[in-house]
């Protein structure tokens, strides 16, 4: 069998056992190629250039044992192979830590040309707080994206820092990046110029309709009380005492938005574009967070 037919059998496969997807991927032909290429120890890159390369019995094999975990089990993609990309940058995961696919990353990216974010910062802007960093990753996005910054990034799992620091110094950021633990803003002083935070949201209800893939990852990154809002609400209120005079708060908060509106009514934001739509990621100044706080 050719690479690409193993690819596209195995991709009807996974759409047939009805699995879920979002933890890197978003259907079922992209998710099968990721795991039929790491079965085969190829790069992701590499399917064009060898799409008609026959299989090997023992190779079928092989995929066919990874493709059987994926459904059985229903662990997420990045956990059977140990590796998540954002931006096209490579991070270690397993199951100690969230599966990272902020979309704040977007906008960080952005930075190294004129992104949205830019319009916001400006040359003053030097100290980057990662909050409920998890893996490190948008930690290690934002210090690739402004080479003149400095990033603490905070979490309260120990296990998470645990992977955050192999990330760290998988792309040699650790004389930058320091880790730093911490339930939410209670340890941290700032003051920062940018907060970047993709805290847990998902509203009570919605977390036990959660498919089974996000049951593998820890819970304590993802549920965000009855309304999702429980830890944003500490969030914006002790915000502003740790940020600068340009200080400035990016936070994801997913499908959420009804909720962030009707908790916050009277806080000025604005909602930045990314490839999900603008309502995903918001933006609010220490200026704003003052006046909303009195």
């Amino acid at each position: 069998m050719k690479l690409i037919d193993c690819i596209t059998a195995q991709a009807a496969r996974l759409k047939q056992a009805g699995v879920s997807f979002g933890h890197g991927t978003t259907n079922a032909f992209d998710e099968a190629a990721w795991l039929v290429l790491w079965s085969l120890g190829m790069p992701l890159d590499e399917l064009e250039p060898h799409a008609k390369r026959e299989l090997t019995d023992a190779e079928l094999a092989k995929i066919d044992a990874v493709i059987a975990e994926r459904i059985e089990t229903r662990r997420p993609a990045a956990y059977i192979t140990k590796e998540a990309w954002l931006q096209n940058v490579p991070f270690y995961i397993d199951e100690r830590s969230i599966v990272p696919r902020s979309f704040i990353a977007e906008l960080l990216a952005d930075g190294e040309g004129d992104g949205t974010l830019d319009a916001w910062l400006s040359d003053r802007t030097q100290r980057v707080l990662d909050l409920c960093t998890g893996n490190g990753s948008l930690a290690v996005i934002a210090a690739m994206a402004y080479p003149e910054v400095t990033v603490d990034a905070a979490d309260i799992s120990d296990d998470a820092l645990a992977i955050a620091k192999i990330n760290v110094d998988k792309h040699k950021l650790a004389k930058r990046i320091t880790l730093v633990k911490s339930d939410l803003l209670n340890e941290l002083t700032g003051p920062y110029d940018l907060i970047v935070c993709n805290p847990p949201y998902v509203n009570t209800q919605s977390m036990r309709q959660l498919p089974k893939e996000y049951l593998h990852e820890p819970q304590l990154a993802l549920a965000g009380g009855d309304d999702g809002m429980d830890l944003v609400r500490r969030i914006l209120k002790d915000a502003p005492s740790r940020m600068s005079d340009i200080g400035v708060l990016v936070l994801e908060i997913g499908n959420e938005r009804p909720h962030f509106e009707h908790a916050f009514r009277k806080l000025e934001v604005a909602w930045l574009e990314t490839s999900a739509g603008h309502d995903q990621v918001l933006l609010v100044t220490k200026d704003a967070l003052q006046r909303w706080n009195r």
